[in-house]
């Protein structure tokens, strides 16, 4: 097992975490997933190991980030004879991803960096090809924009599909939490549908049509360009916050044909 001990410097956040205690759980959420032998998959938080025990079993690389460090002398214990376990003491989102090997994340995540661990992953050069993380119902649902779309679905979608694939029991923590827990899966796209070189337009498109429900977007074309957009994007009425991402998509690539490269 290799082993890092980010030079013995303890956490500076003091992270609680709601623990998978069920092998059969687990064991049902890995069948749900395309792991496979061959795979190198990250392990956020991996706590007790009861995940990472079973991780071992199923692919061929492990690299598991643990920030607490008793938690993580346990673990060291634990796995000592594991041989395709990675072990790094350290805060994940000070952590370096891999740079350009591909690989999967599989992780029980603390409910309170929920954000800020969607964020690392799905903003990286090389993120992941797929991801499957516990969160709460309702901060999945948000990503997934699944009421209205927000300025964090938005930028998720043109790279990754997400679907909620696993809905738990509350008793399958430990403690037990007070909200309701679902698997979120992350599938990253074969072509994301913005391409590296329209990114910080459709950034900054996305960002001004969100505000003022949607006036600074509207002042970005002119009246004729902007009825041209409505009528490719099938949008009737426009309101800012009903729009769905397929609508997004459509309105920026006539922004970015007809008003930014005016073809």
């Amino acid at each position: 097992m290799s082993k890092n001990r980010n030079q013995g410097q303890n956490p500076p956040i003091c992270v609680s975490q709601n623990y998978l205690t069920s092998y059969k759980t687990i064991k049902k959420l890995l069948h749900k997933t395309s792991i496979t032998a061959g795979d190198h998959v990250i392990e956020i938080g991996p706590g007790k190991g009861h995940i990472t025990g079973l991780l071992l079993e199923n692919c061929q690389k492990v690299s598991a980030i643990e920030v607490d460090k008793k938690l993580y002398g346990r673990l060291l214990e634990k796995f000592s004879d594991a041989e395709n376990l990675d072990l790094y003491h350290q805060d994940f989102l000070q952590w370096r991803l891999p740079a350009s090997v591909d690989y999967k994340v599989f992780a029980n995540i603390p409910f309170f960096h929920t954000t800020s661990i969607l964020r690392k992953l799905t903003e990286s050069k090389n993120p992941p090809t797929e991801a499957w993380l516990t969160m709460e119902k309702g901060a999945a649902k948000r990503f997934m924009g699944t009421s209205r779309e927000s300025l964090r679905s938005l930028m998720i979608k043109p790279v990754f599909d997400l679907e909620i694939v696993y809905h738990f029991r509350r008793e399958d923590f430990h403690p037990k939490p007070g909200v309701d827990v679902v698997l979120l899966h992350l599938n990253k796209k074969a072509q994301p549908d913005v391409s590296p070189v329209q990114w910080l337009a459709y950034e900054r498109f996305v960002s001004a049509g969100l505000r003022s429900n949607g006036a600074e977007l509207r002042r970005m074309f002119t009246k004729k360009q902007l009825s041209r957009a409505f009528r490719e994007a099938g949008i009737h009425g426009y309101a800012s916050g009903e729009m769905l991402y397929v609508q997004w998509l459509c309105l920026f690539r006539c922004y970015y044909k007809h008003v930014l490269r005016k073809d």
